[in-house]
């Protein structure tokens, strides 16, 4: 699967269990036409299946992944993880240049990095720091975590932009 890592993320969609279309779109904030373009070829390359079945209201169309993709996305997992371990080592190094660099050859990378939980955002927020750039020239603020890769247990508000407090004591 020499694909874009756009693939990789609907495939992962899938395989988390988002069976249909608007799931699939809901979590991967990839445009529908380019849904259903990647959905096509994943369907050609056998890495999905599409199953009919009738529902109370009509036809009922659900993905679901195969063994071949499952094993695939397993492996584009653990190079991505590798690209991941790489940044890291050099951000250890302390080696600006070199970590920049590697940064530039896996920007396309770094989405499908948030999506699977693979990096560390403190640590990437860390290496953009080191570099003295922001992370808006790496990540568009779409793929951005609202929540800075933290865990706020389905409570995404948001944050609270107008800096204040919002206290609710019932009256």
């Amino acid at each position: 699967m020499e694909s874009e890592p756009k693939d990789v993320i609907v495939l992962g969609s899938i395989r988390r269990g988002k069976k249909k279309f608007s799931d699939i779109q809901n979590e991967t904030k990839i445009s529908p036409e380019e849904i259903n373009l990647i959905l096509e070829e994943l369907e050609n390359r056998k890495f999905i299946k599409v199953e009919e079945s009738k529902g109370w209201f009509g036809k009922k169309i659900e993905l679901k992944i195969t063994d071949e993709g499952s094993d695939e996305l397993d492996k584009k997992i653990t190079q991505i993880q590798s690209r991941w371990e790489e940044m890291l080592s050099l951000y250890e190094s302390g080696d600006k240049q070199k970590l920049q660099q590697k940064m530039e050859e896996n920007k396309s990378f770094l989405p499908s990095m948030m999506f699977f939980g693979l990096m560390d955002m403190m640590m990437f927020s860390m290496m953009f720091s080191m570099m003295g750039i922001g992370m808006s020239d790496y990540v568009s603020q779409e793929n951005m975590p609202n929540d800075g890769g933290m865990d706020d247990g389905g409570m995404d508000d948001g944050g609270m932009d107008d800096g204040g407090f919002d206290f609710d004591i019932g009256f």
